[in-house]
């Protein structure tokens, strides 16, 4: 039997850090976050950074003052904005979390990191190959820290899988399956006017809810070379963008695969990888380890699907909270949602003072947006495209 591990402290190069016990690198300076955006995602990063010995969170901004308001009070925040420009210049901040619609990523960041701050940047990095590259470049000039979330990439199943490919114990991999088939209902598109738009969402099911996925696979498998694509816009409407994307893939190691990406799958279902390789097989399954199977006798590693991650699949949203993961998904958003935000954040912080590289800095955060938009065009133009 392979046991699942329980992850206590891992070192950077590992793939992850300390979720409980910090580095004595993180006893200094406590870093003071600013949040711009409220919404959706931004409590989940107040949650975080509540849980954060390093970390405080200073300041809040949003276009509906009510929002500020709200999540200022809750974490004892004294410093509301009415926009984002405002925060970014404000003396008492040093990093900018960036919890904004995906179009306006991009400009915010640049702004910020050339203000002096450091930046986490919700997912996807930017809409545009064209706006990643300008990030890059100004994380590059300044020498300042850009982070994209995709926290899953710090979940102990995504580690533990990494590490028996990384040891070659699952050998060569050859086929990879993704699956994102979550619901969305009608009033989540018509909730903003920017959701379901090319403009400001960037996308649809793939590049808002399946993105986290198909970063994942390829930090597992490798880089995607090439990619196959069919899109539609089947279950929702008002929208310009797709509801369902599925594709065909050609890693860079000459590994194969398929993925779906879906907003109309009703009611949600749990994200799953599936890995095959010459010497055994893995599967994550609502971010845990549902199966292990080793050629060497080894694995057999079953665990039920999280009550968060079914939730989200299900619309849901959640800020990081102490209570357990509840054993089914409720109409309240999920109690745990969050927790690996937390993991990433810290990681973050070990390398702003320590001076190393994120686990997910711009080159990095780029990868699936590039993927993504490949996806766009093949199912555009209806050939293969080649990622770049």
């Amino acid at each position: 039997m392979l046991a699942h591990q329980t992850i206590s402290t891992i070192r950077i190069e590992d793939y992850s850090v300390a979720k409980s016990d910090q580095t004595d690198q993180l006893k200094g300076k406590k870093l003071r976050f600013g949040i711009v955006g409220c919404g959706a995602i931004g409590p989940t990063h107040a949650g975080a950074l509540a849980q954060i010995e390093d970390a405080q969170l200073v300041a809040v901004a949003d276009l509906i003052p009510q929002r500020a308001s709200e999540l200022a009070a809750k974490h004892g925040v004294t410093e509301i904005y009415s926009n984002g420009d405002d925060l970014i210049a404000s003396d008492n901040v040093d990093v900018v979390s960036l919890c904004t619609p995906s179009g306006m990523h991009a400009d915010a960041a640049i702004k910020a990191l050339r203000a002096g701050k450091h930046v986490v940047v919700e997912k996807p990095m930017a809409i545009s190959l064209a706006d990643c590259d300008r990030m890059i470049a100004a994380e590059r000039e300044t020498g300042k820290k850009l982070t994209v979330i995709s926290q899953h990439r710090f979940d102990p199943a995504s580690i533990t899988v990494k590490r028996l490919i990384d040891s070659g114990q699952l050998g060569k991999i050859i086929l990879a399956e993704g699956s994102v088939k979550w619901w969305r209902t009608q009033e989540y598109y018509d909730s903003g006017d920017w959701r379901g738009t090319w403009r400001w969402d960037g996308g649809g099911a793939l590049m808002n809810q399946a993105v986290h996925t198909v970063d994942v696979l390829q930090w597992l498998v490798g880089d995607i070379k090439r990619v196959y694509a069919l899109t539609r816009t089947s279950a929702h409407e008002r929208i310009e963008v797709e509801d369902i994307a599925v594709f065909t893939i050609e890693f860079a190691s000459g590994a194969i695969g398929t993925f779906t990406g879906t907003t109309a799958a009703y009611e949600g279902f749990p994200a799953r990888m599936d890995l095959f390789g010459t010497d055994g097989s893995a599967i994550i399954e609502a971010d845990s380890i549902k199966q292990i199977t080793l050629k060497n006798g080894q694995s057999q590693v079953h665990q039920q699907a999280a009550g968060h991650a079914i939730n989200v699949a299900r619309g849901g949203t959640a800020s990081v909270k102490n209570e357990a993961s509840q054993p089914r998904a409720s109409a309240d958003p999920g109690a745990v949602w969050g927790d690996a935000h937390r993991t990433q954040l810290l990681n973050f912080i070990h390398c702003i003072h320590c001076g190393d590289k994120p686990l997910i800095d711009g080159a990095q955060g780029r990868k699936p947006v590039a993927v993504v938009l490949g996806v766009y065009e093949s199912a555009r133009i209806g050939k293969p495209v080649d990622i770049f």
